[in-house]
């Protein structure tokens, strides 16, 4: 694995800050935002940043997963630099169809790296791994784009845990 890139840190940082009266999704507020689109939606930093994460794999990862939503934009950029199956995990069991929370089918076994764009109370990234776990998976290792405080909260809960770039927790 190698150490995260100090500029493409400094250069997320750069073009996702943004400063004013926020409210965040865990509810507090906050006068500082890092608005994940800035990045995710910009090919050439999406690009660098799958690539970071891609380095930050351990060779055991079999599969890659993301909660549902914004991060299965960089899920699938990862996949792309990696040529591993994915897993999106919903908020939820869809409530018709399959009716599963966990979609890709891993197998019991699974190695498996969860993939988050911003995380401040990984409450969201827990929950997914969780149910990852519950599908008979191993969670090796959380990758997050931008570690906003998240990843502290995840190794206390005993999850490996790499970033991309960090910045200090919200006030």
């Amino acid at each position: 694995m190698a150490d995260p890139d100090p500029d493409l840190a400094a250069r997320l940082l750069d073009v996702s800050e943004l400063h004013g009266d926020f409210v965040l999704s865990s509810g507090r507020r906050s006068t500082v935002y890092f608005d994940k689109f800035r990045f995710l939606a910009r090919p050439d930093l999406l690009r660098e940043v799958a690539s970071a994460a891609r380095r930050l794999l351990p060779d055991a990862v079999t599969h890659l997963a993301a909660p549902e939503g914004a991060a299965t934009l960089l899920l699938s950029a990862v996949a792309l630099e990696t040529g591993l199956p994915m897993i999106v995990v919903r908020k939820e069991p869809k409530a018709y169809g399959t009716r599963t929370q966990v979609e890709g089918y891993p197998e019991p076994g699974a190695s498996v790296a969860l993939i988050e764009d911003v995380s401040t109370t990984g409450h969201q990234v827990e929950r997914a791994a969780r149910a990852i776990e519950a599908m008979g998976c191993t969670v090796a290792l959380i990758v997050l784009a931008l570690d906003r405080g998240g990843g502290a909260v995840l190794r206390e809960t005993g999850y490996r845990v790499e970033a991309v770039a960090s910045v200090s927790p919200p006030e």
